[in-house]
């Protein structure tokens, strides 16, 4: 089998036992291991012998010994730990009311949540389908366009990729010999004007056509308060605090405003 194709039949079976389910960790092993097998082997020598098992032994010591790629087992954990402490539905809902008096505050507050999050994990897999699960639904059962939620949601995702730290910018420096300093330098400007863009065209396409993203409930769009601070508003009212902090009455005169 001629080289080309060899490198094209293992493409082609990456992509079927992923899309099959088999993980993606032991499909690229063991079809790598198989196919450095039938490329290195020789009919006059044993298969012990074959030079693909050398090959497996000295790429794994050198990725195990790489300063640089010891960072990315990090960047995924702070991930995982940011997921199992619910943190991002508590952020996606603490963004959604800062930002509830915006055209597509729902669609805005995805995005800022899917790149900041992206930044925590590096992962585009991770933000995209927690987003999804997230944030989809809110956004279609207020009457949001499907082709803005899921938009949104998938650029969101890749913006995780672009904006240091990104666990693709790290593999690549490994890779390519780069510093990854000056890779993350070269990347944060540019990740962070992306994002900044699209907020322009989800914020502009909500302003000229209005039914793509609906305004919220009112009684979806109220700040929860604590009941400590609803019973301080409720004893102060406005023109008591306005009198005290001016101080043009005393506390007495205050009180019968």
């Amino acid at each position: 089998m001629a080289d080309p194709l060899l490198g094209l039949t293992m493409l082609a079976l990456i992509v079927a036992m992923i899309m099959m389910g088999f993980p993606t960790a032991f499909t690229l092993m063991g079809l790598g291991m198989f196919f450095g097998f039938i490329a290195y082997f020789d009919p006059g020598q044993a298969w012990t012998a074959n030079k693909v098992f050398d090959l497996m032994v000295q790429r794994t010591y050198g990725v195990m010994t790489n300063d640089t790629l010891l960072s990315i087992p990090l960047f995924v954990f702070m991930g995982y730990v940011i997921e199992r402490a619910a943190l991002v539905d508590q952020m996606f809902n603490s963004v959604q009311l800062a930002f509830r008096r915006l055209p597509a505050s729902l669609a805005v507050a995805t995005l800022m949540v899917c790149t900041f999050w992206g930044i925590a994990s590096g992962i585009v897999g991770a933000v995209v389908v927690l987003m999804g699960v997230i944030a989809m639904r809110p956004m279609l059962a207020a009457g949001y366009d499907t082709r803005l939620a899921a938009g949104v949601i998938t650029a969101g995702g890749t913006l995780g990729i672009l904006i240091p730290p990104s666990v693709m910018l790290i593999v690549y420096a490994a890779v390519s010999g780069v510093s990854v300093v000056k890779l993350y330098a070269a990347a944060i400007v540019p990740g962070f004007f992306l994002a900044f863009l699209y907020l322009v065209y989800i914020i502009g396409w909500a302003l000229i056509n209005p039914k793509v993203a609906p305004k919220l409930d009112p009684a979806l769009s109220v700040v929860p308060l604590p009941p400590w601070l609803a019973h301080l508003r409720e004893v102060y009212s406005r023109n008591v605090l306005v009198g005290l902090v001016k101080a043009l009455a005393s506390p007495a005169r205050a009180t019968r405003a």
